[in-house]
Formats: structure tokens, sequence, C-alpha cells
């Protein structure tokens, strides 16, 4: 790449780290990249972590040494938080959004790619100094908040199938039953979908008693994987107990009256 100035470099080099999160780039890449002395990228750096901590952007790490370098690490500031909160308060508390049997329609807010992407922003901040190799999700309306996450995170993403497809090759099949309405389904991953003994963050859109989630925990452990965190984007708080009790959410869904079309929302444990 042809020398820039300072200024051109800087935006150049912010945007670099901001599409490599969690990725360790030593200073060689940034010198021959900008044909600039590593002191004067060292300058740089300090400017740009300055900007990102300030603004609530994240944090930029360095690591000394011939294998150093330095790591973004995407972050949320809680303030920030509360402000997406706020809106989806709003979206979710619109009276239309009632479906017969005191269902919620929440599909036009998962299809909203800001929204989507400022939750994802705020699972990774959840679960950034966890130890995580993929983020799963179960088809089909918690993939776009997944992928969010994953990007935040620089990891891939596992989808679950409600059934084994032939094109997923040799699969690994189990039973669940549904927390909420007790009905016996089955989910399905691919053998070579994950790789065993991977750290896992499970991220879901909707979560009422949680059963979804323990049949994806059970089918985790066929591939002798670990659970290091679960994140639901809406929980119901109309249900006498969870099934899972550890797990981060961003809003609660604490009633919804089909009669009179009032919904209310509070904070999640994100929050607490």
């Amino acid at each position: 790449m042809k020398k820039l100035k300072r200024s051109a470099r800087l935006v150049e080099m912010t945007q670099y780290l901001l599409f490599r999160p969690h990725s360790l780039i030593p200073l060689t890449v940034f010198a021959e990249r900008y044909a600039s002395a590593k002191s004067s990228i060292s300058e740089d750096l300090a400017i740009i972590k300055e900007v990102f901590e300030e603004e609530g952007l994240g944090e930029l790490h360095t690591l000394a040494g011939a294998a150093g370098g330095v790591k973004f690490t995407p972050r949320i500031s809680k303030s920030a938080s509360l402000g997406i909160l706020e809106d989806i308060r709003k979206q979710l508390e619109q009276p239309d959004r009632v479906l017969p049997g005191g269902y919620l329609y929440m599909s036009d807010m998962l299809g909203q790619p800001n929204l989507v992407n400022e939750v994802g922003r705020m699972f990774a901040t959840a679960f950034a100094n966890k130890p995580l190799d993929v983020v799963m999700t179960v088809e089909t309306k918690g993939i776009p908040i997944a992928y969010a996450t994953a990007s935040f995170l620089n990891l891939p993403v596992v989808i679950v199938r409600r059934d084994n497809r032939v094109t997923e090759g040799s699969a690994v099949s189990i039973n669940y039953v549904s927390g909420s309405t007790k009905r016996i389904s089955t989910m399905s991953l691919g053998r070579r979908a994950l790789r065993e003994q991977s750290n896992v963050l499970i991220i879901d859109d909707f979560m009422r008693a949680g059963g979804t989630i323990q049949g994806m925990i059970d089918l985790l452990r066929e591939f002798h994987a670990t659970v290091q965190g679960v994140g639901v984007f809406v929980e119901s708080a109309e249900v006498d107990e969870h099934l899972i009790e550890d797990y981060v959410s961003i809003a609660k869904l604490t009633s919804v009256d089909p009669k009179t079309k009032q919904i209310s929302v509070l904070p999640g444990t994100y929050f607490a």
C-alpha cells in the first residue's frame, strides 16, 4: 500500500481493527501495510486506543514481545446499552404485537440490521472474556442475532437444525421436551459442523421456559463440548421456573394481556 498521511492512516487503521476484533495483529503488519516506522504506528495506535475508550467503543490491548501486537475488543457502554433497551422496550410494547394465544410478534425487529447489530455488540461485551470457539443457535429466528454476536467476537456460527438434512452429512439428533408446551421435538447437528470439545456460546431470540436451549445443551454433550455462556434476546417472566439458570438476557417480558393488548417489558439480566 502507498504511504498515507497520518489522518488517512488513522482512518484506515481504525477500519482494519474494527473488522478484525479479537485478533492479534503484529505491528509489522501495519508497518508494512503503510510503509511506516513501528514508532509511528505505535503513536497512531495510542490515539485510536484513547478514542475507542473515551467513546465506549472498545479496548485496544497491546502485547509486547516478538510475538506481540495489538488486539481490539469491542465493547458497548452502559449508557448506550440503556438507550438500545429503551428502543427495544418501545417496540415490544406496541399493542399490535400481541398474537392469538398471548404470543408476541418479533420477526420484524429481528430484521432490523441496526438493532440486531447493537444486540450482538451487547452479547459480545457480556461474553468478551470467555474462551469461545463458536456461536451456536437453532434455526431460524435466532440466526440474525447469532451472526451479529459472532461478527463482534470474530467467531464462526453453528446452526442447529430442526431435522436432519442430507446436505449436512452424518449428524447427531436428539429429542427434547419444550419447556412451555411439553411437546417432544427433534433437533439435529451435523458432525462436521462442530469439532469435539469446542467452547460454545448459545444465542437464542426468545426463551419462555428454556426447553430449546436445554435441548442444545444436551446436544452439545454428544460432542463433548462446553457451554461457556447463554445469551437470550427476550426472556419471558410468565413461567414458574426456567430450565436454564445461568444466562444473559437483554429484555424481560413480564406480562402480555391478550384482551387489553397491554405488554410490559423490563430490563433483562444483562443490566443486573
